[in-house]
């Protein structure tokens, strides 16, 4: 579940910076969920971009819906093109 509280953190942290993932016209393929899912098991937030090649047969909201239903992690808000994604980090055993 997502804070307002850890909500405002990852939009501070990230609005500065620019986007770590792009997704072109092949769209949520296996290999961007892939990256993706690395991408937050380090760094437990990420900032993604969506195309304009990947948005002819659907909407951003859908694409990042998916991508973090499939990822497990909660999407903290979508603004145009981009998304963000949150994932608490495992704790290390």
């Amino acid at each position: 579940m997502l804070t307002p509280k850890i909500q405002r953190k990852v939009k501070r942290k990230l609005s500065d910076e620019r986007p770590q993932v792009l997704i072109g016209k092949n769209g949520v393929s296996t290999e961007i969920i892939v990256e993706i899912d690395g991408q937050l098991e380090r760094k437990e937030m990420l900032k993604v971009k969506i195309l304009k090649t990947a948005l002819r047969e659907t909407t951003a909201k859908v694409i990042a819906h998916q991508i973090a239903e499939r990822t497990n992690s909660s999407l903290v808000e979508v603004r145009g093109h981009t998304f963000m994604l949150y994932r608490k980090k495992k704790p290390k055993k």
